[in-house]
């Protein structure tokens, strides 16, 4: 059930949701806004920056957060799971993404886990990654 709040004065329902619809009316859902890193005024999509660790080649997964910046607001991390074998530095993480993002949307640090926290359906807690390593 939802309440009077979740909806807009003319009937749509408020998600949180960020996506667009293209030129055909279907609709794409990108990732929710709450997730959304803001530094400095310059708003950064956690997804944008996960396709591009997705991308190393020694990256198995990868979730980016944000994490509080007196200075800034926020500043992106990586929680970065490598995979089976490899082994790599977050200055070699943070390098590849130098040559491939602009600046204020790089990894700012990188952590690495074995694993990352999943509800039942398998989908990752970035709320749980947010509580464990959101902080500076």
């Amino acid at each position: 059930m939802f309440s009077k709040q979740a909806f807009t004065p003319d009937g749509w329902l408020v998600t949180g949701d960020r996506g667009w619809v293209d030129e055909d009316g279907y609709v794409f859902l990108a990732g929710r806004g709450d997730d959304m890193i803001i530094r400095g005024g310059e708003n950064i999509s956690p997804e944008e920056v996960e396709d591009v660790l997705h991308s190393h080649p020694k990256v198995e997964e990868a979730v980016v957060i944000g994490v509080p910046d007196p200075e800034w607001g926020q500043q992106p991390r990586a929680v970065v799971v490598l995979k089976k074998g490899e082994v790599a530095t977050d200055e070699e993480i943070m390098e590849y993404c130098r040559s491939k993002l602009a600046g204020f949307k790089r990894p700012r640090s990188v952590v690495f886990v074995d694993s990352l926290p999943r509800n039942p359906m398998g989908k990752v807690l970035r709320k749980a990654l947010r509580e464990q390593y959101g902080q500076p």
